[in-house]
């Protein structure tokens, strides 16, 4: 079969790689869309981020949708034929993290498309991938196969608002408006916000949050004080969902956010110096987000039921063999939110 293996920056290659043998308690799946995460574009436009670099041949992606091909022994009740949404995380379900809930802290975590250890874990982009049965999640039949592959953003998206706590009545914050921030604003939303403000430096994605449910937006690329209405006493927003991982993003939400807001840090975007007396000052109450666990099946179960819709945020859906052209789409914020790889 053939698969999306990065070698260096820029060098993205479509390779044939070995298809693992069926096990007891596995599917074999033909994977049928891919969705483009931003790591997946900070590895083939800069070899990695932070301290997390390729240091060896390596298939991209996780977020994947696909059909059942083939079913191993006990596996869950599967049949061939059906699609699924595959859960990219695969925790060891041994050690104490796993055993204390937290799998997304997992100390032997294998997650594809990962160069976080080595040897790196292999990823998505193929034609077809045996997963456990537990990573499956059936897609209802009014789901395509490219809103199945955004089960693993909303699942993040997901993970973050329950790290907020309680969004009943509140009024929310969104700095950053890609994928995932436009998700966190679906995700706040569903979860009870009542007034939600977005903001960003484009257009094009300002009009995408407008469109999955933000009451506001600011373009702070325009208006740089843009939020300073909400700053009146002591600030207006209860929770604050940073997802650009831009310093100046979330400094600048400091005043618009009320005495003990609580700020929930989605992007990742390097090293940041914040002002701690602030955060004192305001007993504001910062929480990291970091991917996702039991949130998977829910973000089936929201998009199967049609309580949530993603759809808009899919900007094109091009062949596995043109990724040269869907990397570029993928990373014009102008022109694109979510790039969906086909890979029939």
């Amino acid at each position: 079969m053939e698969a999306l293996v990065i070698h260096a920056p820029g060098d993205l290659r479509v390779e044939d790689v070995p298809t693992p043998e069926l096990g007891p308690g596995q599917l074999r799946v033909r994977v049928r869309c891919g969705g483009i995460c931003g790591s997946d574009l900070h590895y083939y436009q800069h070899g990695g981020f932070g301290t997390v670099r390729i240091k060896e041949p390596m298939v991209l992606g996780h977020e994947v949708a696909g059909m059942v091909e083939a079913v191993g022994a006990a596996a869950g009740g599967f049949a061939a034929g059906e699609r699924v949404a595959i859960s990219p995380s695969r925790p060891c379900g041994l050690c104490r993290y796993c055993q204390q809930g937290l799998q997304n802290h997992c100390l032997d975590m294998r997650y594809y498309g990962s160069a976080m250890r080595t040897p790196h874990v292999q990823g998505a982009f193929r034609q077809e991938i045996v997963v456990e049965h537990w990573q499956a999640h059936r897609l209802a039949d009014t789901v395509s196969d490219g809103e199945g592959s955004m089960a693993e953003p909303l699942s993040v998206a997901l993970h973050a608002v329950r790290r907020a706590g309680p969004l009943l009545g509140k009024s929310v914050l969104v700095t950053g408006c890609g994928p995932i921030g436009a998700l966190a604003i679906i995700a706040a939303r569903r979860a009870g916000a009542t007034h939600i403000v977005a903001t960003d430096v484009g257009a094009h994605t300002l009009g995408k949050a407008l469109k999955v449910g933000a009451d506001e937006v600011v373009n702070v690329a325009e208006e740089p004080d843009g939020l300073s209405r909400f700053t009146a006493d002591k600030g207006h927003f209860d929770v604050l969902f940073e997802a650009s991982g831009n310093q100046r993003a979330l400094v600048g939400a400091f005043d618009a956010l009320r005495p003990r807001g609580i700020i929930v840090q989605l992007g990742l975007g390097g090293e940041m110096q914040i002002p701690i007396n602030t955060i004192v000052a305001k007993e504001f109450d910062l929480r990291g987000a970091f991917r996702f666990h039991e949130e998977f099946a829910v973000a089936v179960e929201l998009l199967n039921k049609g309580l949530v819709d993603v759809k808009p945020l899919i900007s094109a859906t091009l062949s596995y063999r043109d990724s040269a052209r869907a990397f570029a789409l993928a990373a014009d914020r102008s022109q694109a939110m979510k790039v969906i790889l086909n890979f029939d």
